[in-house]
């Protein structure tokens, strides 16, 4: 371990993890960066790009060809009827047309699946990404914004790596090769034809300036509803039980409102663009059609040519009106990229030393020695604590809220870094080790359950998904959720919804307590994990607590008295301070605070718990003198002569 461990301050964290948002104005040098990493995931697919773009050029030498043919048709087969030349001519024409096709076919195919395969690492890249990021960015972070992101954003990036940069490349060799073409067959009608290409650029890229703001704007707002949603179908028993649908209708309206305008904005500019390249692309074939007849006119150039140069018109306009839609495809995948590569670049406020070893198997023993942390670089919550817990000890944190207590239980993990002081686990720094082989020897139940939709067998074993039946089943059973389980229609393969909502708050517990019982920790946490359970099912788990805790060292947010009377040491912390440390009975002789807490938090549970005994005992001494009383009348009963009425006169007369 290294020595300055004890030494090491931890920067707060001052920088936002929650994605930035950009006013549109962007240096073309950042621009072309983010282009370049978003076709760096293409790299393990070369091969399948280079056979598309081999398939490309195929494709455009059969379009060159084809006016060729259509010009020998018109001067040699219909102008000369030669019909023989006609009938090869044009089956020429059909077998270009059928070459073409399969070439376009293999190259959609291969574009396709290389553009596909970019989606998948990206997305694969985004959730590690999010997985390996600290609290401190999931803290601030939306998730609506990230599922835009992972899903929408994703999809822009694909079109981008797949058919928009095909159909860039593919515009721009079309457009040389025919230029060449027409140059070759007349300079002054080709020279003609490229009066309106100017004119055409201009427009695309007066567009593309225009529209990446825009762009940019409708997927942030894009993301902002996705949030809205999101929240609303997460907390929708929160909207019907304060009946606020209305307010949230009304809500997600207006954030939809916003997002119509900006896509309706976007459309006008889209159907403003189309038109006008198509104005400006026929004015160009218009120039040809009357220069060009004059050609043929004076005989200087034949029909057939004149047809061949406005089939290669068709052919020059293509690629620039292909520009108008490609560009500000290639505009939204930038605004996209910085959005994607703001997840990607986020730095983790957690962060692995480069030298981490191991944590080998503990036996559990503590210590936060001097310990300070602050949220985001603001007021401390956690100030100079320290705390000493040895191993197989439980360990109760009370206090008020906001007093440290979730902090506590956090840093151990290391969810979080602190920012003076030090963690330690059997004398090994928590920084120095690394973060799977930490976290691996800790058993979690959270304050609030989070369940996963699958089956109550796979959310069991979600620590250790090798655990046989038995151990899960063993699990189970030790959190008294066994039973409750059978009585499932598929028993151990029901599926608990989404965030468990099938089940009642007590069952989400015990299957989150059953969840971490199989991991076998050293280190327990428990979260509040009680507070969520009626009294009975709190006594069950109580006792199954009490076998399993033994030899972990476990630490509690304790809410029950239950739980207090349990603890080998209890810290009582205020603003982030451990005002009290000891057991109960020690506590209750030496702090006032604790006192407090006693008489207005456990001593009514201690109170209700002594009723509840009179009560149980009272019963029970109700039924037992109620047998007493049963058992004597019998007996009674048994004892008494036997003297049968008489049936006869004579018996009656005597």
């Amino acid at each position: 371990m290294s020595e300055s461990a004890n030494h090491r301050v931890a920067s707060p964290a001052t920088q936002n993890p929650q994605p930035t948002t950009h006013n549109g104005k962007r240096d073309k040098a950042t621009d072309l960066k983010i282009l370049l990493r978003c076709f760096s995931y293409l790299r393990p697919n070369a091969l399948l790009m280079i056979g598309a773009y081999v398939a490309m050029v195929f494709i455009n030498a059969l379009n060159i060809a084809n006016p060729q043919l259509l010009r020998l048709i018109v001067d040699r087969g219909i102008k000369q009827g030669d019909v023989a030349f006609l009938g090869w001519a044009v089956l020429g024409v059909l077998g270009l047309t059928a070459l073409s096709g399969l070439f376009s076919f293999f190259q959609g195919q291969w574009t396709e699946k290389a553009s596909q395969n970019v989606a998948y690492d990206m997305r694969n890249d985004i959730h590690r990404k999010l997985s390996n990021l600290s609290f401190a960015y999931h803290d601030q972070a939306e998730t609506g914004q990230l599922l835009s992101r992972a899903i929408q954003d994703v999809e822009r990036i694909r079109f981008l790596t797949g058919r928009a940069t095909l159909h860039l490349i593919n515009g721009i060799f079309t457009f040389l090769m025919t230029m060449a073409v027409m140059l070759t067959m007349n300079t002054r009608l080709a020279l003609l034809a490229m009066l309106t290409t100017p004119l055409l650029f201009i427009q695309t890229f007066a567009f593309a300036r225009r529209i990446r703001p825009m762009w940019l704007a409708l997927q942030q707002q894009m993301a902002i509803l996705t949030t809205r949603l999101e929240q609303n179908l997460r907390g929708m028993r929160i909207v019907k039980g304060f009946a606020q649908e209305p307010a949230e209708k009304t809500r997600f309206e207006a954030d939809n409102q916003v997002w119509f305008k900006l896509a309706a904005e976007t459309a006008r500019l889209q159907s403003i663009n189309g038109p006008l390249m198509g104005f400006i692309t026929n004015i160009g074939s218009i120039f040809i059609i009357w220069y060009g007849g004059r050609l043929v006119a004076q005989g200087e150039l034949t029909l057939g040519g004149l047809v061949a140069f406005t089939s290669y018109m068709g052919l020059l306009a293509g690629p620039v009106r292909m520009m108008g839609r490609v560009i500000p495809a290639i505009v939204q995948a930038i605004a996209c990229g910085e959005r994607i590569f703001d997840i990607l670049d986020a730095e983790s406020e957690v962060k692995e030393a480069p030298d981490a070893i191991p944590l080998p198997p503990v036996k559990g023993h503590v210590r936060l020695e001097n310990v300070s942390f602050a949220y985001f670089g603001r007021r401390k919550v956690l100030d100079n604590v320290t705390l000493d817990a040895a191993p197989g000890q439980i360990i109760a944190l009370l206090g008020a809220t906001g007093s440290g207590k979730s902090t506590i239980i956090n840093l151990i993990p290391r969810f979080y870094d602190v920012l003076q002081g030090r963690v330690t686990i059997d004398d090994y720094d928590i920084r120095d080790v690394t973060l799977n082989s930490l976290r691996a020897q800790i058993g979690i139940v959270l304050q609030e359950t989070t369940l996963f939709a699958d089956t109550v067998r796979a959310n069991i074993a979600f620590g250790r998904p090798e655990a046989t039946e038995d151990e899960i089943i063993a699990a189970a059973q030790a959190a008294q959720a066994h039973d409750f389980i059978l009585e499932m229609p598929d028993g151990y393969d029901t599926r608990v919804g989404e965030r468990g909502a099938t089940l009642s708050g007590g069952q989400k517990q015990r299957i989150a307590i059953a969840r971490a019982l199989l991991k076998d920790p050293r280190i327990l946490i428990l979260d509040d994990a009680l507070s969520s359970v009626d009294t009975e099912t709190e006594r069950l788990i109580q006792i199954a607590l009490e076998r399993l805790m033994q030899g972990r060292t476990s630490f509690v947010i304790a809410q029950r008295l239950s739980t207090v009377r349990l603890a080998d040491q209890i810290l009582v912390l205020e603003k982030g301070r451990v005002v009290a440390q000891g057991t109960h009975e020690e506590l209750l002789r030496t702090s006032g605070l604790y006192g407090e807490i006693y008489q207005r938090q456990l001593r009514p549970q201690e109170v209700a718990e002594i009723k509840r005994m009179q009560e149980a005992e009272g019963k029970k001494q109700e039924s037992a003198n109620r047998r007493i009383s049963e058992s004597a009348n019998q007996l009674t009963e048994n004892r008494a002569p036997h003297n049968p009425q008489p049936t006869t006169r004579m018996e009656v007369a005597r």
